[in-house]
């Protein structure tokens, strides 16, 4: 444990991201090269954010279900685009045993193969149809690059996979589930998120078409926070998902999967975070209020920590924490509740006592103009209101960064000089060769199609052709 100030995020914003998730106990590093180890306080963080999602999944009529980690690896050599798209990136298990096996494991990158082969089997009927599962796992991509949270080489997910007897129905799922994750990051976690559509060379290996909702962090960088991806027939016709119809006719099944993964932890990180730490939405804060004591002796300790036990009592609807550590000053334990942003910390002291209030702190707007003065009779009713101001300030902060980081580029140049710190939403033809120079000139990447498209059309950005849909254009994490 330390008080020693971490980098600015002007300073060095990656490293400010590091030391931040280390030193509120988040994560740490794992003795295995790209793995993190997941601490009980960012544990705690990821279960509410679970509980949240899994109330808005099974309200829409999905159920929860388990899966095999290993996975035959011929199975995802029955998927041409599926394949192609993860081989660079699969653990494959060749021993078990202490044996060769006969045909190798991979630990699984995504389960759409081995659902595509239980479905098979599951579906015989348009009686059986729609199938609406969704899983809670953790999966495995050997990135070269990583980061705690954003890419790790294993990361915990919720990938949901859904078969249709139409077309239709496949669409209608794969946009319901793209509008419950903006639902949530908006309302939720007060990242504010563009949906969208990716371009051909952005989408999920195997698809027809993926949709995203997109972020920006506070360094500008774009963020994929959740995905939800139509695959048509491809996996069905892979795998003979295949169901007889009212006529008694043989039909491919039409699938879909979507998923959002602990990548959005360092959503919330980024969206949020100052140069003190982090601050957590209330909504999912591990601690939405922290309550620190204050006295310098016995006598001063008998007459706070009754009134400490009265506000555990009147507080108990929330999440609390009272920190009775009394081998810290209240000043050590101010920053280190600030570090971890927890949102609202009331302060009793003996004058508190007296005066029958609290002090209030508000994690989102530093030093004096954050504290109020509460009377102990209404803290209810007024630490309710505060957390809400709080999400509510979270979300308007965040939305007006990012707007004020969003252009639109003149010409080639003028995108250029935009994405160095910002997002470019500009005209685009739709020729990959376009996407693939704004990428090698600028390391920047299409991020989403809006759904949102302003009237008539334009000239791309790029080339010059007519352009009927914009895009946004950023560097990425």
């Amino acid at each position: 444990m330390s008080n020693e100030k971490i980098p600015s995020r002007s300073e060095n914003y990656s490293e400010w991201y590091n030391q931040v998730i280390q030193r509120a106990e988040m994560a740490d590093y794992s003795p295995v090269r790209g793995c993190m180890v997941v601490r009980p306080y960012g544990w705690s963080l990821w279960e509410n954010i679970q509980d949240n999602l899994n109330r808005k999944f099974k309200a829409t009529g999905h159920v929860n279900a388990a899966f095999p980690l290993f996975i035959p690896m011929s199975f995802l050599e029955k998927e041409k685009e599926h394949v192609e798209g993860f081989s660079p990136e699969l653990a494959v298990v060749t021993i078990g045993g202490g044996e060769k096996l006969e045909e190798p494991l991979v630990v699984r990158p995504t389960s759409e193969t081995i659902i595509g082969y239980m479905y098979s089997k599951w579906v015989k009927s348009y009686r059986d149809l729609p199938i609406l599962i969704n899983q809670w796992a953790n999966v495995v991509r050997w990135e070269m690059r990583t980061r705690m949270f954003l890419r790790t080489l294993e990361f915990y997910w919720q990938e949901g996979h859904t078969a249709h007897a139409t077309q239709a129905e496949a669409e209608e799922e794969t946009r319901r589930m793209l509008d419950i994750y903006a639902q949530f990051a908006i309302e939720e976690a007060a990242v504010p998120v563009i949906k969208g559509r990716k371009s051909a060379s952005e989408k999920f290996a195997g698809a027809v078409n993926s949709y995203s909702i997109e972020a920006m962090m506070g360094d500008t960088k774009a963020l994929q926070a959740g995905t939800s991806h139509f695959l048509g027939q491809n996996f069905a016709k892979a795998f003979n998902i295949q169901y007889l119809d009212v006529n008694n006719e043989l039909q491919n099944c039409w699938t879909t999967s979507w998923g959002l993964s602990t990548r959005f932890i360092g959503a919330i990180i980024m969206t949020h975070g100052d140069d003190q730490g982090l601050i957590m939405p209330p909504r999912l804060a591990p601690i939405q209020v922290v309550i620190v004591p204050i006295f310098r002796n016995d006598e001063e300790k008998s007459k706070v920590m009754p009134v400490i036990d009265q506000l555990k009592t009147q507080l108990s609807d929330f999440r609390i924490k009272v920190d009775d550590r009394t081998e810290l000053t209240p000043g050590f334990k101010y920053n280190d509740w600030e570090m971890r942003g927890v949102p609202l910390r009331l302060e009793v002291g003996p004058k508190d006592v007296e005066k029958g209030s609290v002090m209030a702190a508000r994690r989102d707007i530093p030093g004096r103009d954050g504290k109020v003065i509460l009377p102990q009779s209404e803290v209810t009713a007024r630490v309710k209101e505060l957390l809400a101001e709080i999400q509510a300030n979270l979300l308007q902060k965040a939305i007006a960064f990012r707007d004020s980081h969003i252009f639109e580029p003149t010409d080639y140049e003028d995108l250029k000089r935009i994405v160095a710190e910002g997002w470019a939403f500009a005209w685009w033809c739709g020729d990959p060769a376009c996407e693939a120079k704004v990428k090698e000139d600028t390391k920047a990447t299409t991020r989403c199609i809006p759904f949102d498209q302003p009237d008539g059309h334009g000239k791309c950005v790029v080339c010059g052709r007519d352009a009927t849909e914009k895009v946004y254009f950023s560097k990425a994490y």
